[in-house]
C-alpha cells in the first residue's frame, strides 16, 4: 500500500502502474478526506510490462485528497507505481514570491 497526498491546487495526476512481465492486480482510490467516500477503480492485465496500466484521475478541490495503490496480487507479483500532478489550477506565484514558506506543495 503506498498514498501520495496531493495540494488542492492539482486538479487532475496522471497515474503508471505496471510490474516486471507478471500479472497486474491492484486497487487504486482517490480518497477526499476524513469523513467523505472513496472513488475505487479495481485493475487487472495479464502482463503489466506489455499492458500497463496508465490514467488520469481528476482530484477535486478539496483539502486532503489522497490517491492509495494497493497490491492485491500475491507478495511474489510486485508492482511499480507512479504518481504526479498532470493539471494545476492557476496560481500568483508573484504575489507570494515575498514569503517563500507558504508557496503550496506538489
Amino acid at each position: 500500500v503506498r498514498t501520495w497526498p496531493f495540494n488542492p491546487i492539482v486538479q487532475s495526476v496522471a497515474v503508471i502502474i505496471k510490474t516486471d512481465g507478471r500479472p497486474l492486480n491492484t486497487r487504486i482510490e482517490l480518497l477526499m478526506g476524513p469523513n467523505n467516500s472513496k472513488q475505487v477503480v479495481e485493475v487487472y492485465t495479464e502482463d503489466g510490462i506489455d499492458r500497463p496500466f496508465f490514467a488520469i484521475i481528476e482530484t477535486p478541490e478539496a483539502t486532503g485528497c489522497v490517491i492509495r495503490i494497493k497490491n492485491t496480487a500475491p507478495l511474489e507479483f510486485p508492482v511499480y507505481a507512479s504518481v504526479a500532478p498532470y493539471t494545476v489550477d492557476d496560481y500568483d506565484f508573484v504575489s507570494d514570491s515575498y514569503n517563500f514558506n507558504q508557496l503550496p506543495m506538489l
